[in-house]
């Protein structure tokens, strides 16, 4: 859910010059810069350590929007992490999701796409990267964003959203309920005209012409039915 661009937020010093440049920025504790979502990076010089950066991904704009579509859904969204666990809790708050798990390599993910889907049923998986390959052929639907995943994630993705926008995926999700509805009335109501024309054929009570018409008659009415899907 977040971006691939690193923004520096904490710049604190414990030299008092470095390169000509004077410093005065307060040091904050590595405990406390974690519990922030922020991952610290020493800096060294001559053998000691002069410095540390806090770094940390910033949220999609859309992404705080996306898990609340799909919270409105009734579905549970879970995020699967390598980053330590303060910083993956601390952007899991933000965005909004149900769990978190966090430290895990690419095989501990798939291990948690099959807890989670003895525990719910259904699973899908969204991912863009190498590691989150395996864990989109675990899940039942794997969901690759196109446009920064790469390219054994969207070979292994049943779905591939060509924008590179998480909000799409309540969309999708969305679209793929819809489509099961509209297919699961078309069958319907095609074995219904089926059945009502075989039982008029051996009562006698229809004649060719009519039971042909009336067969591809419903094969356009269902025809129709499925363009309901492009609204």
């Amino acid at each position: 859910m977040s971006h691939f661009l690193w923004l520096l937020v904490t710049i604190c010093f414990v030299l008092d010059d470095l390169s000509g440049l004077l410093f005065s920025f307060s040091c904050l504790s590595l405990e406390q810069l974690e519990a922030e979502g922020k991952t610290a990076v020493f800096v060294e010089r001559d053998g000691a350590i002069a410095g540390l950066l806090a770094i940390r991904d910033t949220l999609r704009p859309e992404a705080k929007g996306a898990v609340a579509a799909l919270k409105r859904m009734g579905m549970r969204v879970v995020m699967l992490t390598g980053d330590s666990s303060p910083t993956a809790q601390a952007i899991g708050r933000e965005a909004g999701v149900d769990e978190v798990y966090a430290k895990l390599l690419p095989e501990q993910k798939v291990e948690q796409v099959k807890q989670l889907t003895a525990r719910y049923g259904k699973v899908a998986m969204v991912g863009d990267g190498v590691n989150d390959a395996p864990a989109l052929a675990a899940a039942s639907v794997g969901i690759a964003m196109g446009a920064a995943g790469t390219d054994v994630a969207l070979e292994t993705a049943n779905v591939v959203l060509m924008a590179d926008d998480v909000a799409k995926i309540p969309f999708a999700v969305s679209l793929g309920r819809r489509t099961t509805r509209v297919i699961k009335q078309n069958i319907g109501f095609a074995l219904a005209v089926i059945l009502v024309l075989v039982v008029s054929n051996f009562a006698s009570s229809i004649n060719l012409p009519t039971g042909v018409i009336g067969h591809e008659g419903s094969t356009l009415l269902v025809i129709l039915s499925g363009l309901r899907l492009l609204r």
